[in-house]
């Protein structure tokens, strides 16, 4: 019996064709990949674990992705603010620009604003939206915008009154 393969009484097998075998092998190698460039956490449940307070096994058990330091605070005393009031309320930009500046902004300037904005906003600067959006916290203003070319500086943070905060 050259060549064959003998079996006991019983035994039974199956012979799988070679595309089935290679598609599998390929199978689990792109599942590897995908796994190892996505950090295993392709629906967030891994941040969101870490992000709630989960017990302390779950955060450690999240993705790198979750484990990402957070970004380091805004340096307010760096970012120059201009306050404009579009209000007929007189004092409201030297107000807000004095709270600005209690809470650690460099106001560098406010006046009155001639326009059409249609409520409180503070407007940033292309790569100054984080610190844009923490003005507006801190001031406690809702909305935020990209500042508007030519009518804005492009090195700072501009708060535009419609009414009272």
């Amino acid at each position: 019996m050259t060549g064959s393969v003998r079996r006991s009484k019983g035994e039974r097998g199956v012979a799988l064709p070679t595309p089935v075998i290679a598609l599998s092998v390929v199978a689990v190698v792109v599942a590897v990949i995908v796994f190892w460039v996505t950090g295993g956490d392709g629906d967030g449940r891994g941040e969101k674990i870490a992000q709630t307070g989960g017990s302390p096994s779950a955060s450690a058990s999240a993705s790198p992705k979750a484990a990402k330091a957070e970004p380091s605070p805004v340096d307010r005393a760096k970012v120059s603010v201009e306050v404009y009031n579009q209000s007929n309320v007189a004092g409201l930009a030297s107000d807000v620009a004095a709270k600005a500046t209690t809470v650690g902004w460099n106001v560098v300037g406010e006046d009155n604003w001639m326009g059409s904005v249609p409520e409180n906003t503070v407007y940033y600067p292309s790569g100054m939206k984080r610190e844009g959006q923490q003005l507006a916290d801190d001031l406690g203003i809702k909305r935020t915008h990209l500042s508007v070319e030519g009518s804005m500086k492009g090195d700072r943070l501009t708060v535009i009154l419609t009414g009272a905060l």
